[in-house]
């Protein structure tokens, strides 16, 4: 079942200024603390994986890689709710890349399949393999990789030579680590990682079982790390939360830009629709662990928290106040009903998408060319996506705010470029 979040439309009436002017501070209000809250819950959910993963290299087997795969996927549930903090906030986006960069080129941090293949003209180190090799060069400059610690992949690694596909460290590299490559195209399955890859002595597979522990704990420890930052920033006295508290519009505008670009041009367009057009699975966002329609899920439900100002935490909490959408309603009440119309569907239509997922019919199953219910399933999230997004401009148009250019994409606005 899908929950559908509501908002009061009550709003409290008073002789000096119009209720929307007198509420926008509580709104921005309500706004950061669910920042807070889902930043939280993130870090939570991070330290309660790195636990599994102490676990697993303490004591290697099926089911302790089983635990460790279970934790990160519950790991990404309020994580993927922050995604609607993005593009609107600058702190967020200059951050951002460190925790969910994705795709990645996996051969930078680890052994891989041989139809992988090696260094290319756009990133020569495609196929470094730093678990494999204690010392490499990189940019021309020999480096000591004989320990393995969350500066090296911060500092050295992570988007080496300015290269994107460079991804050394956040929720990727470490779904990487648990599950290896997923090698099954647009069949059925997610990567098949042996737990032997964290084994001691004879009983490691694929060599340098130590050197890959090292790894996957300081990635772990460097996440943990960045999202101890982020929720700091949204604390009170916090930068990001005095950012869009300190300026009503400017904060109304980066709570309606996170919404509407992180709808459009990321989700809709980015990691669903291009996806489609190339029936492509490395361009799932969480392709190794076959998550994405989770992933697709709580970053909808993600900007549903925004507009009704409300968040329910990982043990149940919940965080509401006073939302966007009373605002709305107060300056067009024709306005908000449509978003919400538009929000509640776009959640039928991407819950749609993860009840067949999870009923079998996996996320690379329905990019596969030819597969026409597989398209309309994710198609159908994507029109919705799209209209919402419409109904989200009309909103800052209802809220007198200055136009706001939200993030495009080339599988919608200009698709024959896709192909170029």
């Amino acid at each position: 079942m899908i929950r559908t979040l509501t908002a009061s439309l009550a709003m409290t009436t008073a002789l000096t200024l119009p209720a929307a002017a007198q509420d926008r501070a509580a709104v921005l209000e309500t706004y950061a603390d669910i920042a807070e809250a889902a930043y939280g819950d993130s870090l939570s959910t991070a330290q309660d994986l790195a636990t599994a993963i102490e676990a697993l290299l303490a004591d290697p087997s099926d089911r302790t890689l089983a635990e460790a795969r279970a934790a990160w996927i519950r790991a990404r549930v309020p994580y993927q709710q922050t995604e609607a903090f993005r593009f609107g906030n600058p702190i967020v986006d200059d951050w951002e890349g460190k925790v969910n960069a994705w795709p990645l080129d996996e051969g930078l941090i680890d052994y891989v399949d041989a139809t992988y293949g090696g260094a290319t003209d756009e990133n020569a180190y495609a196929a470094l393999n730093v678990v494999a090799n204690p010392t490499f060069t990189l940019s021309g400059e020999e480096i000591d990789a004989a320990e393995i610690t969350p500066e090296l992949i911060s500092d050295r690694l992570h988007e080496a030579d300015e290269v994107e596909a460079n991804v050394a460290s956040g929720y990727h590299a470490i779904e990487f680590l648990l599950w290896g490559q997923d090698l099954n195209g647009v069949e059925h399955g997610a990567g098949d990682r042996p737990y032997t890859d964290y084994a001691q002595g004879d009983d490691c597979t694929n060599g340098n079982c130590d050197r890959r522990a090292a790894y996957l704990t300081a990635a772990t420890d460097l996440l943990i790390s960045d999202l101890e930052w982020m929720t700091r920033q949204w604390a009170e006295g916090g930068d990001a939360r005095m950012a869009v508290t300190s300026d009503e519009a400017a904060g109304l505008t980066a709570m309606l830009t996170g919404m509407g670009s992180l709808s459009y041009g990321e989700q809709a367009g980015e990691r669903m629709k291009l996806g489609v057009m190339l029936n492509d699975p490395e361009e799932e966002h969480d392709c190794f662990s076959d998550n994405t329609h989770n992933s697709h899920f709580y970053d909808g439900l993600g900007i549903h928290n925004v507009y009704f100002g409300q968040y329910v935490g990982v043990d149940g909490t919940v965080i509401n106040g006073p939302s966007l959408s009373e605002l709305v309603a107060a300056a067009d009440p024709e306005v908000d009903a449509a978003l919400q119309a538009d929000l509640n569907a776009t959640m039928v239509k991407l819950g749609q998408l993860k009840a067949a997922a999870e009923g079998g019919f996996s996320y690379d199953q329905m990019l596969a060319r030819g597969d026409e219910g597989g398209e309309a399933i994710i198609m159908a999230a994507v029109d919705a996506l799209v209209q919402q997004t419409r109904s989200i401009e009309r909103a800052v148009t209802a809220l007198e705010l200055d136009r706001i250019g939200f993030e495009g994409s080339d599988s919608l606005d200009n698709p024959n470029a896709v192909f170029q």
